[in-house]
């Protein structure tokens, strides 16, 4: 299952690819849509999972500068 979040601050292509590479380095399946400025994310099926997964993006993206709406 794929969640969806809206992410603000993105100026430019290279914020969502430079999104995209350090999620992959957190090992998180994600697709950041530039010009929408969504952020997707693969699902786990597991509750805790899904939780500590969420977790991680957040923290991963904030840590670039960039906010997530959940």
């Amino acid at each position: 299952m794929k969640k969806k979040y809206t992410i603000k601050g993105i100026d430019c292509p290279s914020c969502a690819l430079l999104i995209e590479a350090e999620l992959e380095e957190e090992n998180i399946k994600a697709k950041v849509n530039y010009a929408s400025s969504v952020l997707e994310i693969e699902s786990q099926t597991d509750k805790d999972a899904e939780k500590d997964t969420e977790g991680r993006m957040i923290k991963t993206v904030q840590k670039l500068g960039y906010t997530v709406e959940t």
